[in-house]
């Protein structure tokens, strides 16, 4: 790993966190993006603003899920899109603390999960649909992009004051945050544009420690200078491709492996959405972490939690599941990376040091066969949910393929998903 991604090693060895997108839309239901979607003009949405009432809110329930669900750290979003904050900002009165509930979720959130010794980050949009002077005739996003009522003079330095001032009082005012997730640039609004350049060294003058995203100059569909050689100031400590899994690992122009992390939504959505039943199973969500981290990512997994406060229903069973896989198989996903080695055709590889753990996804017939792991190189194999060890063996159907390794597994011992154990003799497997 390069010098350059040396304070992240953390961030590598934690694997997977869990996302939080949750604000007023939570009410319609209907997705964090309902607003610029059905183009709803501030006076209409406000009614959210007056009707939150999160009776059921406890960040500790939340924390406590995240927990069990082998999640090692956790994403807030402290602001969205439409403006509204969860914090006690000075800069505004539309913010959280001001609705019903009257509490600072943000410090309800760090709170909570460093309680339960996760690291803790928080989102903050670079886009604001409320700031009077942020654009909004003909912007590509805005609610109000077709109205021509909107087509008034704007003075962008003064949102870029705005937002400048609320990310120092989230850096300043909360204690040690380990990520800043800042979301997202587009067209002309990228790097300087958002005077990045003095955000981040703003951003680090109060958190030294921090890792800050890759979209002050990318989309969800750019991963931006950080995959240069060369990269700006402002280009960011880690990717974050959106809902597509990279073909392989990400290296950048130099032929280094840039640290990444792909966002995933546990549905079709990332705020609430009452209709979305579209829920990714267990099993698939447990193989893309694999796949993830195989190819040297992480994988941040989102939950919109209701109007009411609560995770909903669908997405705590999916946790418990993902949660007792990892219970019994973490050691094969945290502090693991990219093994180096050509995918098998039955799942995937991951690496830690001198092992190779064998995350197995189909079933062969007959003996398994280790593609491109020569046996003279292996110390032993055990099976992780039980510590049995396997030998390596040459069964008179492999007769014909002396150069390959084969391990003989009872039929019995295949679950959805197989995890094997591989000791290498006299190997560092570290990453390069």
């Amino acid at each position: 790993m390069s010098k350059r991604f040396e304070n992240s090693l953390w961030f590598r060895n934690l694997r997977f966190g869990m996302f939080i997108h949750w604000g007023l839309y939570a009410i319609a239901a209907k997705g964090e993006w309902i607003k610029s979607i059905q183009k709803i003009p501030d006076e209409d949405y406000d009614q959210y603003f007056e009707m939150f009432d999160p009776v059921d809110f406890d960040a500790h329930n939340w924390a406590k899920c995240a927990k069990e669900a082998g999640m090692k750290y956790a994403v807030l979003t402290a602001k969205h899109h439409d403006g509204f904050c969860l914090f006690d900002s000075k800069l505004t009165d539309y913010k959280i603390t001001n609705t019903k509930l009257k509490k600072d979720v943000v410090k309800e959130f760090l709170d909570a999960f460093r309680a339960q010794g996760l690291k803790v980050g928080l989102y903050y949009s670079l886009l604001d649909w409320r700031h009077e002077h942020y654009p909004a005739y003909k912007d590509p996003f805005h609610p109000m992009r077709d109205n021509p009522k909107y087509d008034t003079p704007r003075d962008f330095s003064k949102y870029l004051d705005y937002m400048h001032a609320q990310v120092k009082e989230l850096v300043s005012n909360y204690g040690k945050i380990d990520l800043m997730w800042l979301d997202f640039s587009y067209d002309q609004y990228r790097g300087e544009y958002w005077r990045a350049s003095e955000l981040v060294k703003m951003i680090r003058n109060y958190q030294p420690e921090i890792l800050i995203n890759s979209r002050l100059d990318a989309s969800g569909e750019n991963l931006g200078g950080i995959m240069s050689q060369n990269p700006e100031i402002f280009s960011g400590d880690f990717a974050c491709p959106e809902q597509l899994m990279p073909p392989q690992a990400l290296k950048n122009e130099a032929g280094e492996h840039v640290p990444w992390e792909i966002c995933v939504s546990m549905n079709e959505s990332w705020g609430y959405n009452s209709a979305d039943k579209n829920y990714k199973s267990a099993d698939l969500i447990i193989k893309k972490l694999t796949e993830a981290v195989s190819k040297g990512g992480n994988m941040i997994l989102n939950v919109g939690p209701d109007a009411r406060g609560n995770i909903p229903q669908e997405c705590i069973q999916i946790l418990q599941k993902i949660g007792g896989w990892l219970k019994v198989y973490g050691e094969s996903i945290y502090g693991c990376t990219d093994s180096g080695l050509p995918k098998p055709e039955w799942g995937r590889y991951t690496k830690k040091d001198n092992i190779i753990f064998a995350h197995i996804y189909e079933r062969p017939i007959g003996p398994l066969l280790f593609p491109s792991i020569d046996r003279k190189d292996i110390q032993k194999i055990i099976m992780l949910d039980d510590f049995s060890e396997l030998n390596i063996m040459t069964e008179w159907v492999a007769t014909n393929y002396p150069q390959y390794t084969f391990v003989d597994i009872a039929p019995s011992k295949y679950k959805d998903i197989t995890v094997l154990k591989i000791e290498l003799k006299n190997q560092t497997g570290k990453e390069q």
